[in-house]
């Protein structure tokens, strides 16, 4: 069996397959998921239509997996004439290149010329998501359009419409494609479920009507009164018949006195809402309501329309309203209240009941369910205009889905960003590329510091739209003295779009070789800044009590005021003057140990000596070197990626060549010109000068003085020189060598030859 030709290409350390032809992509279920670079990764954060990722997310869980690429591919492949159309990754689609001798394939063509036809196309020969994502557009010319769901425009004739505004009127409506108000099946059923229920309801009080109309259409207008007041006329019984059972709680019963005080401090209104909650009149035993005067002033319209609409047509005109009566008018209006509470909770009230029965009389309902049967006839005309969006949107962009998930092409060639990329840095004269979107940076940093890498987590604002974004942005190239959280920069996204942008958190590791050599003489100048300021600072808290001891002293010794002794100005920087000694005297050591060293292999030469230097240099810088260069040989992007929910299969490595690309420093643009002179420069002091001057006295002093000959060879030792060139007088043996006694620590005869 023949296997695909595959060519892959070798980048970030490691092998990734190239994806050059449709064939390539046709046939990627047979290449080993161990040479893929991503396995799943995210459906947000990437910069990527979201829609595309929704179609490709076939099991809606939030992630792209390796079958589901496999399977978007092989559809999208199947459904056109040439595989190669996929890696063209065009806007437009040529109808030409839908492959139409499948049966999908042939009624998605049969869709996608329909589409161009509702939107007076007709001879365009490509289609594109400009045609297809305005649905609306596409259905504004058409009745039907298969989604079972019918507008008032749909029916043929005049009553169908009105049957249809009246159930949008009273039930409601749902958008169809052409995002007209209609109507469907479920809204159709509920609409005649309650024309029957209201009808069987209604024709309840037809049927009964001397039970549960006593007076007839006015028997609502009758119950409605008695309900309003039947709390109260029930109260004013129940407390009478409690006055006949002890004559003692009549007083109590009718309110006390003192009640009546704060009302009647008052201004009373006419209706005496103050006194609504008293009893409806007084309370006696036996008593019967009155209907006239002695009525609570609170009551008095409620119990006057209860008089008119219910006592008298049903009991007859009264004075007094006794409890039997009161029973009497309650027995009479019973089942009509039970008739009127089951009522049927319902819109179509409104539409009266002679027009509910109308429609349940005709034929209405199977008209509209036979629109709906016709418009559900286009179903899979319609639902394939769907389809095509999905193939137009596979056409455009697997291609570039696969480039950054079976391998990470855009990423290392450089010639577009990556899909994870989101856009671009600027802050401390330095540019990131390499900037991913992160939705809790903290989560994030567990998984992303095993990376090896310098990260900077940056909080992002756009103050115009009020939009908010986390970063994380990896540093490959300068040094670190001036990241830190709080920092200030500029995030441009990938639209171009600025945002505001503050480091939060900081992931420190090697940025660079170079920073890494310089790390350790900046180590020690901070060293040396810190002693010193610690030093000063305790000279400085010492000299000020003293002052403040010496004013107190001062200003308790009035007497000896004209002949204090002022403080010595030259003791407060003492201490800081003693820093300095130490830390001149500490560089002074190294250099003088330094110099001894090389006075040692002077006497091999010049190249002995630059072999030496770069001896010292090695040994203070390499440590540093040879850990940063460790660590920056295993710098990977997997462990941010996967922070993110990806499923890195690489170790995707960001070594030093690779790293250098992804972070850009300021430089001069070529054919400029630079005026160096600025006359704000800090003013030059030769103290550097002296300074070097004083090392290199003391360290010939220590020469001359023979305090360097232990570490010396014999020839350059400072005895030698003392001999020839001293003074003294000068004693010679036989042979004519001079003896010159030198000092008490050195041998007492050196021989020199005249």
């Amino acid at each position: 069996m023949a296997h695909h030709p595959w060519k892959f290409f070798r980048a970030g350390g490691f092998n990734q397959v190239k994806l050059e032809t449709g064939a390539d992509l046709m046939h990627l279920p047979e290449l080993d998921q161990k040479l893929w670079v991503a396995l799943a990764c995210p459906t947000t954060g990437l910069e990527f239509d979201s829609n595309t990722l929704a179609l490709v997310d076939s099991d809606k869980d939030g992630r792209i997996r390796a079958p589901e690429l496999i399977a978007a591919i092989q559809w999208a492949g199947s459904l056109l004439r040439n595989p190669d159309d996929l890696v063209r990754g065009s806007e437009t689609l040529p109808l030409s290149a839908i492959n139409d001798s499948v049966p999908e394939g042939k009624v998605l063509l049969d869709s996608a010329r329909q589409i161009l036809i509702n939107l007076r196309k007709p001879d365009q020969t490509h289609i594109g998501l400009a045609e297809v994502a305005n649905t609306a557009q596409i259905f504004a010319q058409t009745v039907f359009n298969g989604d079972g769901i019918i507008p008032v425009d749909s029916a043929d004739d005049d009553a169908t419409r009105s049957v249809i505004a009246d159930i949008i009127a009273t039930v409601g409506s749902v958008p169809d494609r052409s995002a007209k108000p209609g109507i469907h099946t479920d809204l159709i059923e509920k609409f005649f479920g309650e024309l029957n229920t209201f009808n069987a309801w209604a024709t309840r009080a037809e049927t009964e009507a001397a039970a549960l109309l006593p007076l007839g259409d006015a028997t609502a207008a009758a119950a409605a009164a008695v309900r309003a007041v039947k709390a109260k006329v029930d109260d004013y019984f129940g407390r009478c018949r409690l006055a006949a059972f002890d004559s003692r709680a009549a007083a109590v019963l009718n309110r006390e006195e003192k009640e009546y005080l704060s009302i009647a401090a008052g201004n009373l209104q006419i209706n005496a809402a103050e006194v609504a909650g008293f009893p409806l009149a007084l309370v006696a035993a036996g008593k019967p309501l009155p209907l006239g005067t002695g009525i609570n002033p609170a009551w008095q319209g409620a119990m006057a329309t209860l008089r008119s609409a219910a006592i008298e047509p049903l009991v007859g005109k009264l004075e007094v309203l006794t409890e039997e009566n009161w029973a009497a008018i309650l027995a009479r209006l019973g089942p009509f209240e039970c008739w009127n509470a089951g009522k049927p909770a319902t819109s179509i009230e409104k539409l009266g009941t002679a027009r509910i029965r109308a429609l349940l009389a005709s034929d209405a309902k199977a008209a509209l369910v036979s629109l709906v049967a016709r418009d559900k006839a286009f179903e899979s005309q319609s639902n394939a205009i769907s389809t095509v969006e999905k193939l137009i949107r596979y056409h455009r962009d697997l291609q570039l889905l696969a480039t950054n998930f079976v391998s990470f092409k855009d990423l290392y060639d450089g010639e577009a960003p990556a899909i994870f990329q989101v856009g671009t840095l600027y802050l401390d004269q330095r540019s990131c590329t390499l900037c991913i979107s992160v939705e809790d940076a903290g989560r994030h940093a567990t998984m992303a510091g095993l990376a090896g890498a310098f990260l900077a987590y940056i909080d992002c604002t756009r103050k115009v739209s009020g939009e908010k974004r986390s970063i994380v942005a990896i540093f490959s190239q300068g040094d670190d003295d001036n990241l830190m959280v709080g920092r200030n920069g500029v995030f441009y996204d990938r639209k171009g779009r600025d945002f505001d942008a503050t480091i939060t958190k900081i992931i420190s590791n090697p940025i660079s070789i170079r920073q890494a050599f310089f790390s350790p003489y900046k180590k020690f100048v901070r060293l040396i800044e810190e002693q010193v300021a610690k030093r000063a600072a305790a000279a400085d808290a010492e000299a000020n009590a003293k002052l403040a001891s010496a004013a107190e002293s001062t200003a308790n010794a009035d007497k000896s005021l004209a002949t204090a002794k002022p403080a010595d100005k030259k003791k407060v920087d003492v201490g800081t003057v003693a820093a300095l000694g130490v830390a001149f005297g500490a560089i002074g050591g190294f250099l003088t140990a330094l110099a001894a060293g090389l006075v040692k292999v002077a006497g091999f030469g010049p190249l002995a000596i630059i072999g030496a230097l770069a001896a010292v240099v090695v040994l203070i810088s390499g440590p540093s070197m040879i850990l940063a260069f460790i660590k920056l040989r295993k710098r990977n992007l997997g462990p941010i990626l996967d922070a993110n929910g990806w499923a890195v299969n690489a170790a995707a490595r960001i070594n030093v060549p690779f790293g250098t690309s992804l972070t850009g420093i300021a430089k001069l643009p070529s054919g400029s010109s630079l005026d160096s002179s600025d006359a704000f420069a800090d003013k030059v002091y030769p103290w550097k000068t002296w300074l070097i001057l004083l090392v290199v006295a003391y360290c010939g002093w220590q020469y001359y003085s023979g305090d360097l000959d232990k570490w010396m060879p014999a020839p350059i030792k400072s005895t030698r020189v003392l001999g020839k060139y001293s003074p003294i007088a000068k004693p010679a043996d036989a042979a004519g060598t001079i003896l010159v006694p030198v000092s008490t620590n050195l041998p007492p005869v050196v021989p020199v030859t005249n």
